[in-house]
């Protein structure tokens, strides 16, 4: 099943609980797919990695907007934020743990053999297109530096 029939079985499920942080956070990704649909000019589904891209960044949308408003001192707009950021990210596949993130990293540079900050993007780049989906960017980031930085 496809996550644009998976949001639609959410969608009506929200809409019988009459929950409406979670029938505004189903909409915005029904649009986000039907706006990614039409930009691509075909009728065709999404591959299971355009999809977890737009999820990500449907969801680090609202993360930003939550602190955003946080820094504002406005609890009362950064918590539907998070609570659409949490509806959201149930369609995402299973995320890795930092340990595997970790591990995942020293075995990536162990065999690119890579030596220093100077490569960088290199590791970036192979553990990036390898973990999508399973990990953020900002996650791996953090190992990778940490790794060749040691």
């Amino acid at each position: 099943m496809n996550l644009q029939d998976r949001v639609m079985i959410a969608l009506k499920s929200a809409m019988k609980l009459k929950d409406s942080t979670a029938l505004t956070a189903l909409r915005s990704v029904k649009s986000a797919i039907l706006l990614a649909k039409t930009q691509s000019g075909s009728k065709e589904n999404l591959s299971e990695i355009e999809e977890v891209k737009l999820l990500q960044k449907l969801i680090k949308q609202r993360r930003d907007s939550a602190e955003i408003f946080s820094k504002q001192n406005r609890s009362d707009l950064a918590t539907p934020e998070l609570e659409e950021a949490q509806i959201i990210s149930q369609f995402l596949p299973e995320m890795m743990s930092d340990t595997e993130v970790e591990k995942f990293v020293i075995d990536a540079i162990s065999d690119l053999k890579a030596d220093g900050m100077k490569d960088m993007g290199k590791v970036m780049g192979f553990v990036t297109k390898k973990l999508s989906g399973k990990s953020d960017g900002k996650t791996i980031s953090f190992f990778v530096k940490k790794q060749l930085n040691n």
